[in-house]
């Protein structure tokens, strides 16, 4: 039951969302742009939204299983596990989710990955920011709206936790900006590690013990790819590959996730092409191609048209050949594309490898609704982060730094907590950049010294992407290309351009991000590879600190803290690396 205060800081948090009441949908296979008589494709949900008046609610009970046979019948030493199903929703629908933690010895906390959380930062889930983690035996309910659609997925936030398994798909249903016939679901295409992710990461921060000599902080090749799932054990004959059925003459809507710990990659589908209509939680205009980059976190929304010969069909995961963005000790991860009426059999045509992604992603896809971010406030000298690795002998440790510092955060005492108080005195170690202006375009310049790209990550907003570098044909043999105000100023694109959550910062280049500051809260920006965000690449933009304590209810972070805080001086296992993504 929600208590009385947590009820009113929600039902604050709506009223300053442009709701209207929802109507029967007129979301039809040959009319997905409609949604009800008042929205539809068009419809700019970060101003209005419809008002379902339905709750949607869910129990996610986590647990932990040693020596666990994992979807590809391989044995994975540590897994954390979750119970739930696909959390889907509608547009305008409030989701309700109880978390029960029973790890033995783990604290943690769910994000629900780029879902917006307007005036409702403490429901993000990012634990050591907007709370504590929920300790084991304890259970905490996150409340939020549906204020997108599209498809994302949710996982822990706590150290390098979600590399053993805690994650899951969302689907929230809403317009779309082609017609289809049949929804596939979401595809949840995720690297898998056989090793505990505490082990992992211990090895990849030792510089005096890495897995490849000579190179601290190189991760390893993940074990295998599965597909939601399942996949064959590529070391021996266990496992199955997963199989999707198409229906002939039928178009249908495939929700692509990469929720990976390291691995980058391209799909594709042999003898067919795909139609992107949506990047992340972003609908755009539709694009056909024959392949799609997918950094870790991002997802598309693509239709397939099941328009080939009655057969079987590979469908591909390719990684990069420049060795910088993930690899795999499964050389050639696949699943099947089925189609009703086709034999049992293996498909037989391997098709033609995608071309080479260079680890980047494309910045082609055009928004349905319309965003203009102006360079008013954009200095390439004070709005600049660089990112750097560095080595540190006399710690034992690899970090990596935004700013010349690898964030640090408290699980005991997080940043929404110094709001509660009124306290300014935040540890340097936080990372924290103040952001007070409201409703301006805030733009940030992130440059890259090092030749490893990095999936990076906004919560609580989608960011324009206004440019950046080329991706290099072979960066481990380049050199920091810094951004050049005179000649590279020029080059941005603040009209329309590319929009979404998550964008690969190229190796020794740079990428200029731009997001309003509509947002009271503290937002986590980070490298969603989780052993780099665990070694501290992130900071956290503090947005417009005064209006947080009058947008949401800061109080209800208090109990879980009290929890934790009762429970953490018995914890077996103490905070060892930033604490936002590798513990047993």
């Amino acid at each position: 039951m929600w208590t009385t205060s947590i009820l009113h800081g929600f039902m604050s948090n709506l009223l300053l969302v442009g709701l209207i009441q929802a109507a029967p949908t007129c979301n039809t296979p040959s009319n997905r742009a409609c949604w009800t008589s008042s929205t539809n494709i068009y419809t700019d949900y970060e101003t209005t939204t419809p008002n379902t008046g339905v709750t949607k609610s869910f129990t996610l009970t986590i647990t932990e299983a040693d020596n666990f046979v994992g979807g590809d019948g391989h044995i994975k030493t540590k897994a954390m596990l979750i119970n739930g199903p696909t959390l889907t929703a509608d547009w305008g629908d409030t989701i309700s989710v109880n978390v029960i933690n029973n790890l033995r010895t783990n604290g943690t906390s769910i994000h629900w990955h780029g879902v917006r959380m307007l005036n409702n930062n403490i429901n993000d889930g990012a634990n050591g920011v907007t709370e504590c983690p929920i300790p084991p035996g304890h259970s905490k309910t996150y409340t939020f709206l549906a204020q997108q659609y599209g498809t994302t997925w949710y996982h822990s936030h706590t150290s390098s936790q979600y590399a053993n398994g805690v994650t899951g798909s969302i689907v929230i249903n809403g317009p779309a900006s082609l017609p289809y016939d049949i929804d596939l679901g979401p595809l949840h295409i995720s690297d898998w590690y056989y090793g505990a992710a505490d082990v992992i990461q211990r090895r990849v921060s030792d510089p005096n013990n890495p897995l490849i000599p000579g190179a601290p902080g190189a991760p390893p090749p993940s074990d295998n790819i599965l597909f939601n799932g399942r996949n064959i054990d590529p070391s021996g004959a266990g496992g199955a590959y997963q199989t999707l059925t198409l229906t002939p003459g039928k178009r249908h809507l495939l929700r692509l996730i990469n929720p990976s710990v390291e691995n980058t990659y391209t799909v594709s589908l042999v003898g067919h092409s795909m139609t992107v209509i949506g990047t992340d939680f972003v609908p755009v205009n539709s694009i056909t191609t024959n392949s799609i980059f997918m950094g870790i976190g991002q997802r598309y929304l693509v239709t397939i048209d099941a328009s080939q010969p009655v057969g079987n069909y590979w469908f591909n995961v390719t990684f990069s050949n420049t060795g910088a963005c993930g690899t795999s000790n499964n050389p050639h991860p696949a699943m099947i594309f089925k189609y009703t009426g086709a034999p049992n059999a293996l498909p037989t045509s391997m098709g033609v490898a995608p071309d080479e992604s260079l680890c980047a992603d494309s910045l082609n896809y055009q928004p349905v609704v319309s965003r203009t971010a102006p360079l008013t406030n954009f200095s390439p000298v004070n709005n600049n982060l660089p990112v750097t690795f560095d080595v540190e002998p006399s710690l034992s440790k690899v970090f990596w730094k935004v700013n010349s510092s690898a964030m640090q955060i408290q699980w005991n005492k997080p940043t929404l907590q110094y709001v509660l108080e009124g306290n300014t005195s935040y540890p340097l170690s936080e990372n924290i950049l103040q952001v007070p202006t409201a409703n301006i375009w805030s733009v940030w310049l992130i440059q890259n010294v090092s030749p490893v790209p990095h999936p990076m990550h906004l919560h609580g907003h989608d960011f324009l992407i206004l440019g950046k570098s080329p991706a290099l044909t072979n960066p481990f043999a380049g050199s920091p290309r810094p951004f050049n105000p005179a000649s590279d100023t020029p080059s941005l694109q603040t009209t329309n351009p590319a929009r979404r959550d998550v964008t690969m910062l190229p190796g020794f280049g740079w990428v200029v991000v731009a997001f309003k500051t509509d947002n009271p809260g503290a937002w986590l920006f980070h490298c969603h590879i989780a052993w780099h965000v665990s070694q501290g690449l992130s900071v956290q933009f503090l947005e417009r600190l005064s209006s947080i304590p009058t947008s949401m209810n800061l109080n209800t972070i208090t109990p879980n803290c009290q929890a934790w805080n009762a429970y953490y001086p018995t914890d077996l296992f103490q905070q060892a690396d930033s604490g936002l993504k590798a513990r047993d």
